[in-house]
């Protein structure tokens, strides 16, 4: 039998997180039928000290553990301390809601193929009244893949982890990372360069409920400048020696000063001729190289710090 525990992170979403439960419990509940020799539990983590999260694990009788230690990174780690007896810890955020066959598709992935980590689809649900600018900017497109594909690097919001795997190589979650983002990226990327295997499920699939107000263009662009930080510094950290880490960060200033100017000028390209697309994508990709030279020299911006303080 192998023991899937589905690990769902919470700060302060009370009605994110009953959606999800609402879909996760009977996919959790019916996986031995679905995949015979496999069972799932489920385990809410809240980064809320004071217990937010608690009635609404407790009215739908599922596990709950509190993690007092501000950041994603604490969460993950103590969500893979509370599921040691288990074969597997499976991460889904909770401003996400499972499609059916979600558990299946991964659970099967994972027991019928050689791998050590299954990632699945994240889909963005767009609110009706999102500017237009959000949607020709393409800030929710994610790439394409195939199923089973195996890859480099993999975010958490989708992913499952073989917990025997995860012991023999010695990792756990950078908690330098656990405000600013770019943890899951440390550990993935560490994961497989340490020989671990990360398979693409592509029928596993989940929808992001994003927070409405977050659907703005100031949002959008600092997300991006972000996920441009993040990279260059997950990129120095894993580079190795002092030597190697500073030529990491000379090709990261590099690449972000090209597409800080190959943005600048697909936005004038898009003032020029009116296409809203060209503008919002190249402001994208300038800001997103802004974040990678920040990054480089050593600018963390704390995302996560932000949400904690704005929602305390």
């Amino acid at each position: 039998m192998v023991d899937i525990v589905i690990a769902i992170p919470t700060f302060k979403r009370p009605v994110p997180l009953a959606a999800a439960l609402e879909a996760v419990l009977p996919q959790a509940r019916d996986l031995s039928d679905a995949v015979p020799g496999a069972r799932a539990t489920v385990l809410v983590v809240d980064n809320d000290p004071n217990e937010g999260g608690r009635p609404i694990a407790a009215s739908f009788d599922v596990r709950y553990a509190v993690e007092p230690t501000p950041g994603i990174a604490a969460v993950r780690n103590r969500s893979i301390a509370e599921s040691a007896d288990a074969d597997a810890v499976l991460f889904i955020d909770d401003d996400e809601v499972p499609e059916p066959g979600w558990l299946e598709a991964i659970a099967r992935m994972y027991t019928t193929t050689s791998c050590d980590a299954v990632a699945g689809r994240v889909v963005t649900s767009f609110p009706p009244d999102a500017e237009p600018w959000v949607r020709a900017s393409g800030a929710f497109i994610r790439p394409v893949r195939r199923d089973g594909q195996l890859m480099r690097e993999a975010a958490t919001n989708n992913l499952l982890l073989d917990l025997t795997r995860v012991r023999e190589l010695g990792l756990s979650f950078d908690e330098r990372f656990g405000l600013t983002g770019g943890s899951d990226s440390m550990f993935t990327r560490q994961f497989t360069q340490r020989g671990g295997k990360i398979r693409w499920a592509q029928d596993a699939v989940v929808i992001e409920q994003e927070d409405p107000a977050r659907f703005t263009r100031e949002w959008v662009l600092m997300r991006t400048f972000r996920f441009g930080n993040t990279a260059a510094r997950v990129d120095i950290a894993t580079a190795g020696s002092s030597g190697r880490r500073l030529v990491a960060r000379i090709r990261t200033v590099a690449r972000g000063g090209v597409r800080v100017v190959a943005g600048g000028l697909r936005w004038v390209w898009g003032a020029v001729t009116g296409s809203l697309s060209h503008r919002a994508r190249g402001l994208r990709t300038l800001y997103r190289g802004g974040g990678m030279i920040t990054g480089a020299v050593g600018y963390a911006h704390d995302e996560y710090s932000r949400r904690h303080t704005s929602a305390t």
